[in-house]
Protein backbone atom coordinates (compact mmCIF):
# COMPACT_ATOMS: atom_id res chain seq x y z
CA UNK A 1 0.00 0.00 0.00
CA UNK A 2 1.33 3.42 -0.98
CA UNK A 3 0.10 6.27 1.24
CA UNK A 4 2.61 9.01 0.53
CA UNK A 5 5.06 9.99 -2.20
CA UNK A 6 8.01 12.31 -1.71
CA UNK A 7 10.24 13.12 -4.65
CA UNK A 8 11.03 15.54 -7.45
CA UNK A 9 8.30 16.82 -9.73
CA UNK A 10 9.58 16.15 -13.26
CA UNK A 11 6.45 16.33 -15.43
CA UNK A 12 2.97 17.76 -15.13
CA UNK A 13 0.18 17.79 -17.66
CA UNK A 14 -3.20 18.22 -16.05
CA UNK A 15 -4.59 16.22 -14.41
CA UNK A 16 -1.49 13.97 -14.20
CA UNK A 17 2.03 14.40 -12.85
CA UNK A 18 5.21 12.35 -12.82
CA UNK A 19 7.25 12.27 -9.62
CA UNK A 20 10.79 10.88 -9.47
CA UNK A 21 11.32 9.01 -6.20
CA UNK A 22 14.93 7.80 -6.03
CA UNK A 23 15.05 7.04 -9.74
CA UNK A 24 11.56 5.56 -10.04
CA UNK A 25 8.93 7.67 -11.79
CA UNK A 26 5.39 7.48 -10.45
CA UNK A 27 2.43 8.68 -12.52
CA UNK A 28 -0.16 10.28 -10.26
CA UNK A 29 -3.58 11.73 -11.05
CA UNK A 30 -4.66 14.79 -9.08
CA UNK A 31 -7.83 16.84 -8.70
CA UNK A 32 -7.27 20.32 -10.11
CA UNK A 33 -7.59 21.87 -6.66
CA UNK A 34 -4.35 20.07 -5.73
CA UNK A 35 -2.82 20.49 -9.19
CA UNK A 36 -2.99 24.30 -8.88
CA UNK A 37 -0.76 24.12 -5.79
CA UNK A 38 2.08 22.11 -7.32
CA UNK A 39 5.61 23.51 -7.03
CA UNK A 40 7.74 24.26 -10.09
CA UNK A 41 9.22 21.45 -12.15
CA UNK A 42 12.44 20.15 -10.63
CA UNK A 43 11.31 21.01 -7.10
CA UNK A 44 10.56 18.63 -4.19
CA UNK A 45 6.95 17.51 -4.02
CA UNK A 46 5.05 15.54 -1.38
CA UNK A 47 1.62 14.05 -2.04
CA UNK A 48 -0.82 12.09 0.08
CA UNK A 49 -1.73 9.04 -2.00
CA UNK A 50 -4.76 6.84 -2.49
CA UNK A 51 -3.64 3.59 -4.13
CA UNK A 52 -6.05 1.59 -6.31
CA UNK A 53 -5.32 -1.91 -7.61
CA UNK A 54 -7.41 -3.21 -10.49
CA UNK A 55 -7.09 -6.31 -12.64
CA UNK A 56 -5.67 -4.26 -15.50
CA UNK A 57 -3.88 -1.43 -13.69
CA UNK A 58 -2.44 0.02 -10.50
CA UNK A 59 -3.46 3.66 -10.10
CA UNK A 60 -2.20 6.43 -7.85
CA UNK A 61 -4.36 9.40 -6.90
CA UNK A 62 -2.56 12.28 -5.23
CA UNK A 63 -3.71 15.11 -2.97
CA UNK A 64 -2.24 18.26 -1.45
CA UNK A 65 -3.50 17.32 2.01
CA UNK A 66 -4.59 14.28 3.97
CA UNK A 67 -7.96 15.95 4.48
CA UNK A 68 -8.58 16.18 0.75
CA UNK A 69 -7.61 12.54 0.38
CA UNK A 70 -10.00 11.64 3.19
CA UNK A 71 -12.83 13.41 1.37
CA UNK A 72 -11.93 11.56 -1.85
CA UNK A 73 -12.20 8.29 0.08
CA UNK A 74 -15.58 9.30 1.46
CA UNK A 75 -16.76 10.15 -2.05
CA UNK A 76 -15.85 6.76 -3.51
CA UNK A 77 -17.73 5.03 -0.69
CA UNK A 78 -20.89 6.56 -2.12
CA UNK A 79 -22.93 4.33 -4.41
CA UNK A 80 -22.20 5.10 -8.06
CA UNK A 81 -19.16 7.31 -7.42
CA UNK A 82 -15.86 6.02 -8.79
CA UNK A 83 -12.38 7.58 -8.61
CA UNK A 84 -12.79 9.46 -11.91
CA UNK A 85 -16.01 11.15 -10.81
CA UNK A 86 -14.56 11.86 -7.36
CA UNK A 87 -11.61 13.63 -9.03
CA UNK A 88 -14.03 15.61 -11.21
CA UNK A 89 -15.98 16.71 -8.13
CA UNK A 90 -12.82 17.83 -6.32
CA UNK A 91 -11.65 19.60 -9.48
CA UNK A 92 -14.89 21.53 -9.88
CA UNK A 93 -14.98 22.74 -6.29
CA UNK A 94 -12.69 22.77 -3.28
CA UNK A 95 -13.14 20.29 -0.45
CA UNK A 96 -14.58 23.09 1.68
CA UNK A 97 -17.05 24.08 -1.04
CA UNK A 98 -18.20 20.50 -1.53
CA UNK A 99 -18.71 19.90 2.19
CA UNK A 100 -20.68 23.15 2.41
CA UNK A 101 -22.78 22.16 -0.62
CA UNK A 102 -23.65 18.82 0.97
CA UNK A 103 -24.48 20.42 4.31
CA UNK A 104 -26.86 22.95 2.75
CA UNK A 105 -28.21 20.32 0.30
CA UNK A 106 -27.22 22.37 -2.74
CA UNK A 107 -28.26 19.88 -5.44
CA UNK A 108 -28.04 22.49 -8.21
CA UNK A 109 -24.46 23.40 -7.33
CA UNK A 110 -23.32 19.78 -7.21
CA UNK A 111 -24.91 18.95 -10.58
CA UNK A 112 -22.63 21.50 -12.28
CA UNK A 113 -19.83 18.94 -11.97
CA UNK A 114 -19.48 16.85 -15.19
CA UNK A 115 -21.19 13.48 -14.98
CA UNK A 116 -23.15 14.34 -11.84
CA UNK A 117 -26.87 14.35 -12.56
CA UNK A 118 -29.68 15.28 -10.20
CA UNK A 119 -30.14 11.74 -8.88
CA UNK A 120 -26.41 11.35 -8.21
CA UNK A 121 -26.27 14.72 -6.47
CA UNK A 122 -29.25 13.79 -4.30
CA UNK A 123 -27.59 10.48 -3.43
CA UNK A 124 -24.37 12.30 -2.49
CA UNK A 125 -26.30 14.56 -0.14
CA UNK A 126 -28.31 11.74 1.44
CA UNK A 127 -25.36 9.38 1.92
CA UNK A 128 -22.73 11.95 2.89
CA UNK A 129 -24.68 14.51 4.90
CA UNK A 130 -24.11 12.84 8.26
CA UNK A 131 -20.51 11.95 7.43
CA UNK A 132 -19.73 15.60 6.60
CA UNK A 133 -20.88 17.01 9.95
CA UNK A 134 -17.42 16.83 11.50
CA UNK A 135 -15.48 17.10 8.26
CA UNK A 136 -15.49 20.89 7.95
CA UNK A 137 -13.44 21.29 11.14
CA UNK A 138 -10.76 18.87 9.92
CA UNK A 139 -10.43 20.77 6.63
CA UNK A 140 -9.50 23.89 8.56
CA UNK A 141 -6.64 22.10 10.32
CA UNK A 142 -3.18 22.76 8.81
CA UNK A 143 -1.53 19.70 7.29
CA UNK A 144 2.23 19.33 7.68
CA UNK A 145 2.41 16.80 4.85
CA UNK A 146 1.01 19.13 2.21
CA UNK A 147 3.47 20.10 -0.50
CA UNK A 148 5.05 23.53 -0.75
CA UNK A 149 3.20 26.04 -2.87
CA UNK A 150 4.94 27.10 -6.06
CA UNK A 151 5.57 30.83 -6.46
CA UNK A 152 5.64 30.77 -10.24
CA UNK A 153 3.64 27.73 -11.18
CA UNK A 154 2.36 29.12 -14.46
CA UNK A 155 5.91 29.49 -15.81
CA UNK A 156 6.19 25.70 -16.02
CA UNK A 157 3.10 25.32 -18.18
CA UNK A 158 2.86 25.39 -21.96
CA UNK A 159 1.68 28.71 -23.31
CA UNK A 160 -0.58 29.49 -26.27
CA UNK A 161 -1.32 28.12 -28.78
CA UNK A 162 -0.49 24.67 -27.35
CA UNK A 163 -2.01 25.73 -24.02
CA UNK A 164 -5.50 25.76 -25.53
CA UNK A 165 -5.27 22.14 -26.70
CA UNK A 166 -3.76 21.06 -23.37
CA UNK A 167 -6.51 22.78 -21.40
CA UNK A 168 -9.24 21.16 -23.51
CA UNK A 169 -7.58 17.74 -23.13
CA UNK A 170 -7.36 18.18 -19.35
CA UNK A 171 -11.05 19.06 -19.09
CA UNK A 172 -11.95 16.03 -21.21
CA UNK A 173 -9.86 13.86 -18.86
CA UNK A 174 -11.96 15.21 -15.99
CA UNK A 175 -15.15 14.08 -17.70
CA UNK A 176 -16.30 17.09 -19.70
CA UNK A 177 -17.48 16.48 -23.26
CA UNK A 178 -15.13 17.76 -25.97
CA UNK A 179 -17.62 20.36 -27.20
CA UNK A 180 -18.26 21.65 -23.68
CA UNK A 181 -14.54 21.77 -22.87
CA UNK A 182 -13.70 23.66 -26.07
CA UNK A 183 -16.52 26.14 -25.56
CA UNK A 184 -15.40 26.85 -21.98
CA UNK A 185 -11.73 27.28 -22.92
CA UNK A 186 -12.59 29.51 -25.87
CA UNK A 187 -14.73 31.64 -23.58
CA UNK A 188 -11.88 32.37 -21.15
CA UNK A 189 -9.02 32.35 -23.65
CA UNK A 190 -6.53 35.20 -23.35
CA UNK A 191 -3.34 35.83 -25.37
CA UNK A 192 -0.32 34.20 -23.74
CA UNK A 193 -2.37 32.42 -21.06
CA UNK A 194 -0.86 29.23 -19.66
CA UNK A 195 -2.70 25.93 -19.82
CA UNK A 196 -3.18 25.97 -16.04
CA UNK A 197 -4.81 29.40 -16.08
CA UNK A 198 -7.12 28.36 -18.92
CA UNK A 199 -8.16 25.21 -17.02
CA UNK A 200 -8.76 27.12 -13.80
CA UNK A 201 -10.74 29.90 -15.50
CA UNK A 202 -12.75 27.43 -17.60
CA UNK A 203 -13.74 25.42 -14.52
CA UNK A 204 -14.82 28.61 -12.76
CA UNK A 205 -16.86 29.65 -15.78
CA UNK A 206 -18.69 26.32 -15.85
CA UNK A 207 -19.47 26.36 -12.13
Amino acid sequence: MIGRLSGILIEKQAPEVLIDCNGVGYEVQLPMTSFYQLPDLGQPCVLSIHFVVREDAQLLYGFATKQERALFRELIKTNGIGPKMALAILSGMSAEQFVAAVQREDITGITKVPGVGKKTAERLVVEMRDRMKNFAASLATPNADSFALGNAVEDTFITAPDATDDAIAALEALGYKATVAKKAVDKVHAPGASSEKLIKDALKAMM
